[in-house]
């Protein structure tokens, strides 16, 4: 007498449903990921849209630049410009303090060899 093995086949068909379900889903899941960010970041620069020119400044951002950002297609990030303009500004500020200070030292007056004038 021979024994045979019996597998039950329901949960390796179950196996391979949920596979093809999980590749057929997956396209959807990245979908909204991509949505729910770009909402996110919409709702970031809306947030920074919202603050007086002051505190842009304070960033390093104008009116102007929020206004840019709110500008490009739905499907791409506003914070990515605005976080650009914000590092542009930042360095264009440093070089021009180093070249100020450079600059200033160049035109110093010289030193004199006089003696201190006295209070009588």
């Amino acid at each position: 007498m021979s024994t045979t093995a019996q597998y039950p086949a329901m949960p390796i068909a179950a196996g391979t449903l949920a596979r093809v379900f999980a590749t057929l889903l997956a396209p959807a899941v990245a979908t909204s990921k991509v949505v729910a960010r770009a909402l996110r970041h919409r709702h970031d620069a809306k947030m920074l849209a919202s603050l007086d020119g002051r505190m842009l400044a304070d960033i390093g951002l104008t009116r102007s630049d929020v206004h840019d950002a709110f500008s490009t297609p739905l499907w791409e990030d506003p914070t990515t410009l605005l976080s650009e303009r914000a590092i542009e500004r930042r360095m264009n500020r440093a070089v021009s303090r180093v070249t100020r200070n450079a600059t200033s030292e160049a035109f110093r007056a010289p030193p004199t060899d006089r003696p201190a004038r006295q209070a009588y």
